[in-house]
Order: C-alpha cells, then structure tokens, then sequence
C-alpha cells in the first residue's frame, strides 16, 4: 500500500442552544461605514462568490452573476451608523486569529451577504411584497451582452447540482464551511444571526453533500471572471431601429428648441467624441501607428514590447489597421471581448506600436501595444463577422515576460509570435521531465507552428510548456494559462528565482491549472524543505508555488506535499498573502499522512527559518519539521517559531 497524504475531515460539533446563540449573536463589535467599505473593496471577489454559490442555479447563471454583484455591493450599512448600532455575529476560538474573520467590518458584511442571499432564494407568494434581493437588481446591469463564468469539468458540475438541491440555508451552511473554514457553531451563529429559522437542520442537510470544498475555489464559480456572449440579435435589432427613430425624433427637437440662442449642449465645452481631439484622432489614424526599426532590438539596453519591430505580410493593409483600431476604440454589440484581470479595456491615450499584422490560419490577426497593454484584433478572412478583440496587461514587462504573445487558438492549439531576440523555440511536457524538448519551427516573422496548449485541456495528463532560447543562450520557460502572455516559470528561493527546468516542475505542473485566466505574470516553485518520513517510508520533499499578478494583488500560493507519486497533495492554500515570496519569504504547512504499515502521523514543516514546530496537542520539536503520530480523526493545527521569537501561523 503506497503512502499518502490526505486533507483532514471537519468534525460535526453540536450546536448550541438559541439561548447561547442569541447572546453571541448580539454582541456588537466597533464597526463603521468606512471599516466595513474597506473590508467590502479589500475582499469584493470572495464575497461575491460567496452570494453566487448561495444563490439558486435555478435564476441562470447570467442572473445570478449580476444579483451576487448587487447583494454585495448593497452590503454596506446605510448612512454613517455608530460603533453601537452595528451587531456582527461574535468570532470565537481560532477563529479571531484569522485576518479575515478576525475583521468585525469583513463579519458585518459577510453577514448582510448571507442574510440577502438567503432572502433572494426565498419563493415570491401574494400574501407579502417581495423583497428588494427577491427581485432583478436595479444595479449593475449590462445591455446586450450575457455574462457567466467559464466553464469547468464534470467535478464542479456535479457539485453544482448537488448544491442546487439543498435549501437556500443548507447551500450557505456549505459554502461557509468550505469557502470561508468556519467551524460548525460559527456557522450555526452566522446564520440564525442572519435569520435562519433552523440552523442546525441547515448544518445537517449540508452534510448529506459529500465534501468537495476544494472545487468552490473553481472558476467555475468565479463571478469576477467572466465570458461575455451577445443576447438574441434579431429582437435587440428590432427595438434597435425604434430607439433610433425616437432619437433622431428627439435630437430634432433638441435642435430646434436650442435655434434661437446660442444653443445649449450637455457637455458644455466639450467636443463630440474625438472630434478635433488630436491624440483622439491618431489614436485611430493607421499612419500615427509607430513602429520600431528592424535591428533596433540589437542597440538597445531594453529586451521589452518597445523593441519588438513591426512583422507580418499585412502590416501596409491600411484597411484592416483601420479596422482594428476603431475596433479597439468603439467595439460593436458583435465583437468578443476579453481582458485579463486588471486590465482596463478603453481605447489607446494615443498611437499605438504595431507589433503584427498578417494572416494567421484561417484569421487576420493584429497586434498592437500602448506601453500598458497588449491587444489583439481577430477578425475572418472573409468578412469581419465574428471578430474578437483581447487585452492583456504588460505593464514593467522584460526579458522572459516580453518573450512571446499569442497570435492564434484554435482546436485546443496554440501559437506565438517570439520576440525578435529568439533564436529557437521548443516544447516540453513538464509530467515528462526526462523526455527531450520537441524543437518548434517558426516562420520568418517569428510564429510558431501550432501545438498544443495545456490552457483549455479539462485533465491534467500532460502540460506542454514553451521553451525558448535567446541569442546569449539563456533558455526561459513559461506555461499557457490562457491569456495573450504566457507566464513565466521560474524554481528557487524567493528574491532570488532562477530559470526553471522541467524536473523542478514534474510534481506541480498541473496545480498551475487553479490560476488559469487569472493574469498571471510569474509562477515560482520553492522546495523549502525535505522531510524523511516515518517507518523508512522514504523521503518527502515540501514546495510551495507563488502566482503574482500583473495587478500585484490577487497572487496566490499553494502549499504541497510530494512524495514517490507523480504529483503532490495540496497541504495548504491562501490568496492576496505575502507568504512565500520575496517580501515573506516563510512558509508553513502540515497534513496528516498515512504509512505502508496502516499508521497515521501528521507531518509539517516549515521554511529553514523557523526554528521550531510545535502541533495542536502540544508536542515541540526543534528544527523545520515535524512528525508526530497521530489518529485519523484528529483535529491538527500547527505554530511556528522564528529565531527571533515571533509566531509563524500555517498558510491560509
């Protein structure tokens, strides 16, 4: 029987009574408007999917992404209350430890989250007006586009259904349990807090779910990242017409109502979009396009976008340039739009460098950079019918990160334009490290031949990565995760990564799919410490895997266990932490890891830094590692200590 990790079962601990859940429910904590503001914009993505998770399937997905916006945007107090006039559920035990429970302003809105969320999946009778979460929010709302999150496997699926079964309250109990790791009689106070009528039947009907807790982080469940799709054409095209009759009938009047003045505008002094606006004007002109000269790449200090010069067999196609600019600019109700995280989407401040321009499969393709974004214009061969336009952020990118963007997806391959400073391409498959790299070919322009890409594959059975060489011989590596710019993958100690190979990412490959479309810039793999494991089990090695954003927030870390086995366990996981990486470089986990022999035992351990573990049930060891024998059942939490004496928490 091989060893393995497992993650540990949450024990069911008996509610309390309503009189003792009453009292705590009513214990005010010192929360005001702008605390409980700072909590909602700091943690705005985890609310939101929290309201989205709870909400039933039964509204489509388009609804209930734009009502989980409303109910957490509608979740701060109204008016500027005092410290006293604001109940939050009190926040017990470990719980107080924790950043984000431990934040009354984060408890306050979690609660008004719930409680909205609750109502909204409440059926509408005639006997009593409908509530205002009951109903289409008023606010936001997008006109003629449909939005939803990207679809995941047959995993979330599944759990989606077997969520949509539960009551409104037996979906929160979930969610809270497995999304925000409260303890059940946090969760039995959350909700009678936020007007459950029974929550400890909601509690045990939420058992009856098989816990999946790790795919509520899916972004099958992200309502902050999004697909846009147009609505029904034919009938917004109809009432397109009629608005434009009235308008014109209104603007008519305006006109003659305004003759005998001077004439009034609703903009004052300002000039209609981009007339006589002369950065308006070039920005959309295709002869303001800038380009870099051919071997201006070889003079420079700079290995970025700025010195990438203009290729392809249509960058003097006027036309099309034309095109993709007033695209950029203005996109219409028929083009697909996306952006990265944090990149902002409006038209160029001015003229943009052109990058590429050519024929690419069965597509035109343009690429064009503002110094702070990459976009990319699509559009058929025959036609303009069904283009697309895609922006990443690159903002301060160099060297690796200014190595390759994309130019072409299709039938889940796809291919690059390679910086000018190239000089060969290959592919490897990081779950083969011992396979040799498959070199790629390129055109003259520097695109690659098509191959395929880990970004849309649904099971991990391979993770192509792109190879590329520059002309002093330094090889970098980087991944697909989905977006114009492949992120770049590097091994070693934070503050100082080093270029990675495919056998330091063999075991964490496929964790890289958990930040898929989330803008990445930069993955780090850490072997921060080994471990031998009990009854010569062998050894164990523990590696925690850092993805930063190109918004600097949003980065998230994960925490594995590997072993003998061809991937690792996911011990631990946290988001927007400074942990494992250049500012914090420290880190500490634990699982609880059955032997050969049949015995439990929980490991931990920490980076070289910490000078000693110590568990739950009070056993201390010196040193990084711990390992402790143990029951299955139980319960394990782990401390640290630095030489300096300060506590290190495990990641979370």
């Amino acid at each position: 029987m091989s060893s393995k990790a497992q993650t540990h079962p949450k024990p069911h601990p008996q509610p309390q009574n309503n009189a003792n859940v009453n009292a705590s429910a009513s214990t005010p904590a010192p929360v005001d408007v702008e605390q409980a503001e700072a909590a909602l914009v700091e943690h705005y993505p985890r609310l939101v999917r929290i309201a989205y998770l709870m909400l039933p399937p039964s509204l489509g997905r388009n609804r209930r992404v734009l009502t989980a916006h409303a109910l957490a945007q509608r979740a701060l107090p109204r008016g500027r209350k005092s410290a006293d006039e604001v109940v939050v559920p009190a926040q017990r035990g470990a719980r107080e430890r924790e950043r984000r429970n431990g934040d009354p302003g984060y408890a306050y809105v979690r609660l008004r989250v719930v409680r909205t969320a609750l109502e909204a999946g409440l059926p509408l009778t005639w006997k009593a007006w409908p509530k205002r979460s009951q109903l289409p929010p008023l606010l936001p709302q997008v006109w003629g586009l449909r939005l939803f999150p990207r679809s995941g496997g047959s995993d979330e699926l599944d759990l989606d259904q077997r969520l949509s079964a539960l009551s409104g309250a037996a979906r929160a109990a979930y969610v809270l349990r497995g999304l925000e790791r409260l303890d059940d009689s946090d969760v039995f106070d959350l909700l009678a807090a936020a007007g459950c009528a029974d929550p400890g039947d909601a509690l045990a009907e939420a058992d009856d779910v098989e816990a999946g807790y790790e795919l509520l982080e899916s972004p099958e469940f992200d309502p902050c990242s999004l697909h846009a799709r147009p609505t029904d054409l034919m009938r917004r095209r109809q009432h397109m017409k009629a608005a434009g009759v009235a308008a014109a009938a209104a603007l008519v009047c305006g006109a003659l109502l305004g003759l005998p003045g001077e004439g009034w505008s609703p903009d004052g002094a300002a000039a209609p979009p981009y007339a006589r606006n002369p950065a308006g004007q070039a920005a959309l002109d295709p002869g303001k396009l800038t380009t870099a000269a051919a071997t201006s790449w070889k003079r420079s200090a700079r290995t970025d976008f700025s010195v990438w010069p203009a290729r392809g067999d249509l960058v003097g196609d006027r036309a099309l340039l034309r095109r993709a600019l007033a695209v950029w600019a203005r996109p219409g109700e028929s083009v697909q739009v996306s952006a990265t995280p944090g990149t902002p989407a409006g038209a160029p401040p001015g003229p943009a460098q052109l990058l590429f321009a050519g024929d690419v499969d069965e597509t035109r393709v343009v690429l064009l950079y503002d110094g702070l974004r990459i976009a990319r214009y699509a559009e058929p061969k025959e036609g303009t019918s069904g283009a697309a336009l895609d922006f990443a952020r690159v903002d301060g990118a160099t060297g690796a990160e200014a190595n390759a963007v994309v130019v072409s997806r299709a039938d889940g391959n796809v291919r690059y334009l390679t910086a000018p400073w190239i000089g060969s391409a290959a592919v490897s498959d990081l779950l083969k490290p011992a396979a040799k790299a498959l070199p790629l070919h390129r055109s003259a322009d520097g695109v690659t031949d098509p191959f395929a890409s880990p970004a849309t594959a649904r099971e991990c059975t391979s993770w192509n990565a792109l190879r590329l060489r520059d002309n002093s011989g330094t090889v970098r590596m980087s991944s697909d995760l989905g977006e114009l710019v492949p992120a770049h993958l590097t091994s070693g100690r934070p503050g100082a990564p080093r270029e990675a190979t495919p056998a330091q990412w063999a075991k964490s490959a496929c964790s890289l799919a958990s930040v898929r479309s989330h803008g990445v810039r930069s993955v780090n793999s850490w072997a921060y410490a080994r471990q031998t494991l009990p009854e010569a089990n062998g050894a164990a090695a523990w590696v925690c895997t850092r993805a930063d954003t190109w918004q600097g927030g949003g980065s998230r870390i994960l925490a594995q266990f590997q072993t003998s086995g061809p991937t690792g366990a996911v011990a631990a996981k946290a988001e927007d932490s400074p942990a494992c990486g250049s500012r914090d470089p420290l880190v500490l986990a634990g699982v609880l890891w059955k032997s050969r022999a049949g015995n439990w035992y929980l490991l931990g351990a920490g980076s070289k830094d910490v000078t000693s573990v110590t568990a739950s049930g009070g056993e201390r060891v010196s040193g990084h590692v711990l390992a402790v024998r143990t029951e299955r059942s139980t319960r394990a939490r782990l401390s640290g200590e630095l030489a300096d004496g300060r506590k290190v928490s495990t990641l979370r």
